[in-house]
């Protein structure tokens, strides 16, 4: 099966997970114990062999020969890890999933497996995976997903001298271009590195690199120590173009031919090793898809809460349903400059607005309403009214521009902000202990 969230989404999960048989009466149960401690919190051997299991199971359905299973173990525990910092941070900012948010999730999910919520479940539970845990597990990727967007994707600002700079490239003035499929191995550096730990890892990166030079399995390779969100996926990136990666990567690349590792690479997050998987031409896009929109904002302060301005919300969602004029609620209740517009945005292109708001608008068909979607700005009510397909124009260039390299700074920007979160918490671990 394949599903629609995050590398895992729990695709890992439907078949790597057998179910629970029952103990014989006089075996003593396994004690379990405490592996690894995350600020106020815990990690247990239970949680580590469970998530162990998925990742072997993904990697199996990958086709991937999996690392030695105490390799694995220590990479799993640092993602681990990673989730309970992020998961952390997010509650104490006060950003939750609720069931009515989790609930919608859940049935996106099961529609794109063709399948009911009702039957999704029973495909789940044949597998041996329990509905409630699955349903935590969904929670916990929408939940770090928002933290993403508030916490990184919010804040990359792309200036008009860039979009300018970028547009007077050699690069992007052909129709065609090429796209390239890499793998990507991060060894992740702390913030506050010594020098002593800044030489251990450049000198495990060129221990990786020579193993991959001696016929290694990369993607393995990737899986074991790669402390990038896709390890393991092999560390694959994916079909990129050459605007649509970090500069040091776009020009590493270049010098590389298909099969072959780039030389170990030094960013401010740590070091980097590419390969290079295949290549192929591609089409410069001529048209792009624009959407006819308008909205009602509530903004969350010190004088309203987020309870209170989706409550806001439900009520002229209520309103609109039951026949009142959204432009009209519009003008009287919209906290910003479209309210005198009836809500109206005009036609916005891909990248103009938010990333909570563009992929909730993007779920919409023409005349539907949302129901109150979280931004940074605080909640807000969409309906779109119309899309049309627009031809290249000056504008449209401009606008496809910004959101190329607004992708390019994303995964740099993320790591950096990981690698930060990282150095702040607490973390003990107990792995080798018992």
């Amino acid at each position: 099966m394949k599903f629609l969230f995050r590398g895992m989404l729990l695709a890992a999960c439907l078949v790597g997970l057998a179910t629970a048989q029952p103990r014989p009466a006089r075996q003593p149960a396994a004690i379990d114990r405490i592996v690894a401690v995350v600020n106020d919190e815990v990690i247990t051997q239970h949680e580590l062999r469970a998530r162990l299991d998925s990742a072997l199971g993904q990697l199996q359905r990958q086709g991937m020969s999996s690392p030695p299973r105490n390799v694995l173990e220590k990479q799993v525990l640092e993602r681990l890890v990673m989730d309970k910092v992020q998961l952390q941070q997010a509650r104490d900012m006060g950003l939750r999933i609720d069931d009515a948010q989790l609930e919608q999730a859940l049935q996106r999910i099961a529609a794109g497996n063709n399948l009911s919520l009702a039957q999704f479940r029973a495909v789940l539970e044949k597998d041996g995976i329990a509905f409630a845990s699955f349903r935590e597990e969904i929670r916990a990727e929408i939940t770090i997903a928002r933290l993403r967007e508030r916490e990184v994707e919010s804040k990359i600002f792309i200036s008009d001298g860039e979009v300018d700079n970028y547009l007077a490239s050699a690069s992007v003035q052909g129709g065609t271009e090429e796209e390239y499929q890499l793998a990507h191995i991060l060894l992740r550096a702390p913030e506050s590195a010594s020098p002593e730990q800044i030489q251990k890892l450049r000198a495990k990166a060129e221990q990786m690199l020579e193993r991959s030079s001696k016929g290694e399995d990369f993607a393995q390779l990737a899986a074991a120590y790669s402390d990038a969100p896709d390890g393991m996926k092999g560390g694959n990136l994916g079909w990129r173009s050459l605007d649509r990666l970090p500069t040091m990567f776009a020009e590493a690349i270049l010098k590389l031919k298909v099969g072959e590792v780039s030389p170990v690479l030094r960013s401010s997050n740590g070091f980097h090793l590419i390969k290079l998987l295949a290549k192929r031409g591609g089409i410069a896009a001529q048209a792009v898809e624009q959407t006819h929109a308008r909205h009602i904002l509530i903004k969350v302060n010190e004088v309203v809460s987020e309870s209170e301005a989706r409550h806001k919300l439900e009520s002229l969602h209520a309103r609109i349903k039951h026949g009142a004029s959204f432009a009209e609620l519009a003008r009287l209740f919209s906290q910003d400059g479209s309210a005198s517009k009836g809500g109206d945005l005009g036609w916005i292109y891909p990248g103009d607005t938010v990333p909570e708001f563009e992929r909730a608008m993007n779920l919409l068909a023409p005349g539907e309403l949302s129901q109150p979607v979280q931004s940074p700005f605080g909640f807000h009510l969409i309906e779109v009214l119309d899309r049309r397909i627009q031809d290249v124009s000056s504008e449209r260039r401009r606008a496809a521009a910004r959101q190329t390299l607004r992708e390019r700074k994303l995964d740099e920007a993320y790591q950096d902000w990981l690698r930060q979160a990282r150095d702040r918490a607490y973390v003990e671990i107990r792995l080798d202990e018992g």
